[in-house]
C-alpha cells in the first residue's frame, strides 16, 4: 500500500491507497479541497464538520445528477440500437423482395424476348 499525505482546508491528512492510485487520490483530495473553499467563500468559517458535510451533500448532489444523465443515456443508446436494429430487418425484407421482383422482370424479359425471336420461352422455376 502507497502513503500519501493530501491537504483540505489548510489540514494534512495522511492516506494510503493502492501502488498507483497516488495521483488519483491526490486529484480528488484537491476537487474536494475546492469545494470546501469554495463554501468557506461562500459562508465564512461555520465549522469545518459543517463545511465539510455541506462539502459531501454538493458533491452527492452532482454525482445523483451525473447518474441521471448516464441513465438517460444508455436508455437513449437503447433506443437507437433498437431502431437501427429494426431499420436492419426492414432493409433484408425489401432486399429480399427486390432480389425476388428482379428474378420475376428478368423471367418476363426474357420470355419476351423470346416470343418476339419466335421460339418458345425457357421454363421458369
Amino acid at each position: 500500500m502507497a502513503q500519501i499525505t493530501v491537504t483540505i482546508d489548510g489540514k494534512a491528512y495522511r492516506m494510503a491507497c493502492e501502488e498507483g492510485q497516488e495521483d488519483h487520490l491526490t486529484q480528488l483530495a484537491d476537487r474536494l479541497d475546492r469545494y470546501v473553499n469554495h463554501l468557506k467563500g461562500q459562508f465564512g468559517e461555520i465549522g469545518d464538520l459543517r463545511i465539510t458535510v455541506m462539502a459531501g451533500i454538493m458533491i452527492m448532489d452532482e454525482l445523483s445528477e451525473m447518474t441521471r444523465k448516464v441513465s438517460a443515456l444508455e436508455a437513449e443508446l437503447d433506443s437507437l440500437k433498437s431502431n437501427r436494429d429494426g431499420s436492419l430487418e426492414v432493409q433484408q425484407r425489401n432486399e429480399q423482395v427486390l432480389v425476388s421482383t428482379i428474378g420475376e422482370l428478368a423471367a418476363r424479359i426474357e420470355g419476351l424476348a423470346a416470343k418476339l425471336n419466335g421460339r418458345a420461352p425457357a421454363e421458369i422455376n
